[in-house]
């Protein structure tokens, strides 16, 4: 409860991460949604949730309430929302489990990476345009895997590859982001270590 009484009222409580609060409760209403098999409904609320994350970040941004809580919250309720999404899926689907694999590799590479930078006094400033277009093929692939489920393997393949394609050269270009990063702090170092 420590982490909260550092934001005010007006943090916790503006509308962008009220919307971003409905994409955490959208969350279990989608899992439930697709274990009933109500494919359609499922595929709606994964829509609904996709157009609260453009519409919280577009009204953050547009009228001036970005705040350090939100950029918290918001991409915390993305990974859960992608990580349900492969969650049911891998039931389902034979290779999706490979998707999954990336998937977990990559969060746990760019959560360590932040906090090494963070620790060094360092963070990557937002998601990259490479980060935002794997993320929107992502949701298309999956909107459509989730709402037609009786596509054939072959085109379930197809999906899965243009998205793990995507998701891999996101990955490989984060990972160069970094290593930039780390270099930079280095070389800084090595300058400060030489004026002293």
């Amino acid at each position: 409860m420590k982490l909260f009484t550092k934001f005010t009222k007006k943090d916790l409580w503006n509308i962008p991460n009220i919307l971003c609060y409905i994409r955490f409760l959208l969350i279990p209403v989608f899992i439930s949604l697709y274990i009933k098999e109500a494919y359609k409904q499922a595929a709606i609320v994964v829509l609904i949730s996709g157009l609260t994350d453009f519409l919280d970040g577009f009204v953050a941004r547009t009228f001036h309430m970005v705040t350090e809580f939100g950029k918290l919250i918001d991409p915390l309720a993305d990974k859960l929302t992608q990580a349900s999404l492969i969650f049911v899926l891998v039931v389902r689907i034979k290779w999706m489990f490979l998707l999954l694999i990336l998937f977990v590799i990559m969060q746990l590479f760019m959560l360590f990476a932040g906090l090494i930078m963070l620790k060094k006094g360092k963070k990557l400033n937002g998601a990259k345009w490479f980060g935002k277009v794997s993320t929107t093929v992502f949701y298309a692939v999956m909107l459509v895997l989730v709402a037609l489920p009786n596509l054939t393997t072959n085109i379930q393949n197809i999906l899965m590859l243009v998205c793990g394609a995507f998701l891999l050269l996101s990955f490989l270009l984060y990972i160069n982001e970094y290593v930039k990063m780390y270099r930079a702090l280095d070389k800084n170092e090595e300058i400060m270590d030489g004026v002293k």
